[in-house]
């Protein structure tokens, strides 16, 4: 899951995954540090949750985007 919300011009991500996607290769601080980056930002945590931001947030939705190709390429089957 990657939820995201501007506040004062910065766009903000969180991110969590289940401990099923984990073991499959799958973590949360790794999904937003490449969706941030889109936006200009960084960010990063554990496995099961992460946190970031960024100041383009034109690029939003584009970044948002990303996710869907980001879990079909780190699920391992």
């Amino acid at each position: 899951m990657v939820l995201a919300i501007v506040v004062d011009d910065k766009a903000l991500f969180v991110s969590m995954v289940t401990p099923d996607l984990i073991e499959k290769g799958l973590k949360a601080g790794e999904v937003v540090k490449e969706v941030a980056r889109v936006i200009n930002g960084s960010g990063g945590g554990s496995a099961e949750l992460a946190q970031a931001g960024g100041k383009d947030i034109e690029n939003l939705g584009k970044a948002l985007s990303l996710v869907y190709e980001i879990v079909e390429r780190e699920v391992k089957s």
